[in-house]
């Protein structure tokens, strides 16, 4: 097998970069780039072909491995799996900086594009609450509780606590399921209903509870349960 430098110049991940641009690139030849070169009998586009389809081709799943893992991939060592884990990162805060200022939510997909850089990478439960006001333009957001893997308890109290001093008019709930299941529990349907009584109580809307599950979600409003 022929490594890259064997490669017809056209072929070749940095040549097409600096002649076609970055966007005509694959994620692996991008990666291959940074890891500048292979081992024999394969180049380093085949090593990052092998590991992102381990990683079911995604940066998300990728950027959650740790070097001890990607080091057991022939030709990555310690150095190498750094800079894949740090580009997967890098990924990851470009998405934050393209948010604008006074993000406005019209869907539940917005409110799933404005948590996915702080929870598309998480092992453990986490459960936020966004402020909204009366435009249904972002205030901000709190972390209401952390957990484990099965899952994180919210106090409806703390909630309404920071609703109200948030000057909210309106809350979306947020959280994620980090075995990729989209289906809402039994405690999130009570977590729903429970929210929403108390919200309603004090003046504040609850427009939304959106389940993160790897990359789809679950909206209680789309479904119409909310």
């Amino acid at each position: 097998m022929k490594t890259i430098k064997e490669w017809a110049p056209e072929d070749r991940p940095r040549e097409r970069l600096l002649a076609n641009g970055a966007d005509t690139l694959s994620k692996a030849e991008l990666l291959a780039i940074l890891i500048g070169s292979g081992v024999p009998g394969k180049s380093a586009v085949d090593i990052m072909r092998t590991i992102l389809s381990d990683y079911g081709d995604s940066l998300m799943m990728l950027a959650k491995a740790s070097v001890q893992e990607l080091m057991r991939y022939e030709g990555i060592g310690e150095a190498r799996a750094v800079t894949i884990i740090a580009a997967c990162q890098l990924a990851n805060q470009r998405l934050k900086e393209e948010l604008p200022k006074r993000f406005r939510i019209n869907s539940s997909t917005d409110v799933f594009d404005y948590f996915r850089p702080k929870m598309q990478d998480l092992d453990i439960e986490e459960c936020h609450l966004l402020l909204l006001d009366q435009g249904m333009a972002v205030k901000g957001s709190v972390l209401l509780s952390r957990g484990g893997i099965a899952g994180a308890s919210v106090d409806v109290r703390c909630l309404l606590r920071h609703a109200i001093l948030g000057q909210a008019v309106a809350v979306v709930l947020c959280h994620n399921h980090p075995s990729g299941r989209r289906q809402p529990s039994r405690d999130d349907d009570n977590l729903t209903r429970k929210a929403a009584e108390a919200c309603t109580a004090v003046g504040i809307r609850l427009t939304d509870h959106v389940i993160f599950a790897g990359d789809d979600y679950y909206s209680y409003k789309e479904e119409g349960k909310l």
